[in-house]
């Protein structure tokens, strides 16, 4: 997908639909050649006269890849006001994504924390497709009230056939789902740890508390996968903004084991 001779330059791509979770996350399904993408992998998607912004991949198909996309900026105010049929200009896709081959034949957990979903989806829609390929599976993911729950349909669709829960920080009397943050899920895994893979992704003190949480069942360090993509910055190591010791996230992650990962100093 990159422009070869210059890997500034970005390609123009359709918007194929829109799908609005909530007021302020939505996603855009593109199309674009998708190869050599993989989830937890990331595009620069810029907008003439008002600058780019790191997205990170959040479905993967035939000839298309979703972003979701939080309403919180510039760029991303002026993309809200886009629909079908408009492009986008794109330049990717960038860094490390998660590797599915490292986690089949094992027991898989996921532990996202809200839009963290987005990055992880991908893996989510290959084990719904692959279940036989992998020891057993549980997605925890945790929202901060009901109206702020993303990928809703997805979620009820997975659960027919995978073990997920969903939880959410507070919600009002006459909510009958779980309540509580991820962490509080984790010690009631029944899994085989030296079986066992886990990936965590969400915000950084949420990572820090679920790790812990893992590392006291006896998790090895090494089987334990976060992403630092909320560190991504130019996708190609020329900008510095993401060095973290001599580490460039956009090159050498933004996926990462925690043995690796806890050793970056910020």
């Amino acid at each position: 997908m990159c422009n070869c001779s210059n890997p500034y330059i970005p390609v123009a791509c359709e918007i194929l639909e829109i799908t609005k979770h909530t007021d302020k996350e939505w996603t855009f399904r593109t199309k674009t050649d998708t190869s050599k993408v993989k989830p937890g992998q990331f595009y620069e998607i810029s907008l003439p006269k008002y600058g780019e912004s790191p997205i990170s991949v959040s479905g993967i198909g035939e000839n298309y890849v979703d972003f979701t996309i939080r309403n919180v900026g510039k760029v991303t105010g002026v993309l809200f006001g886009y629909e079908p049929g408009d492009k986008l200009l794109l330049r990717g896709p960038y860094g490390n994504g998660f590797d599915i081959n490292e986690y089949k034949g094992r027991d898989l957990v996921i532990v996202a924390g809200g839009s963290a979903l987005a990055p992880v989806r991908g893996i989510v829609e290959y084990v719904y497709g692959h279940k036989e390929e992998f020891k057993s599976f549980k997605l925890i993911v945790g929202f901060k009230s009901p109206a702020d729950v993303l990928f809703a349909k997805d979620l009820e669709r997975w659960a027919e056939k995978l073990d997920i829960l969903v939880t959410v920080d507070g919600a009002d009397e006459g909510y009958t789902g779980n309540v509580g943050l991820v962490t509080k899920y984790i010690p009631e895994l029944n899994i085989d740890v030296k079986q066992a893979s886990v990936v965590v992704v969400g915000p950084p003190m949420m990572m820090k508390f679920s790790v812990g949480e893992f590392l006291k069942l006896n998790m090895d360090e090494k089987n334990i996968w976060v992403s630092y993509e909320r560190r991504m910055h130019c996708g190609i190591g020329k900008c510095g903004h993401c060095k973290m010791d001599s580490t460039y996230v956009c090159l050498d992650g933004p996926v990462f084991s925690y043995d690796f990962a806890k050793t970056l100093v910020d």
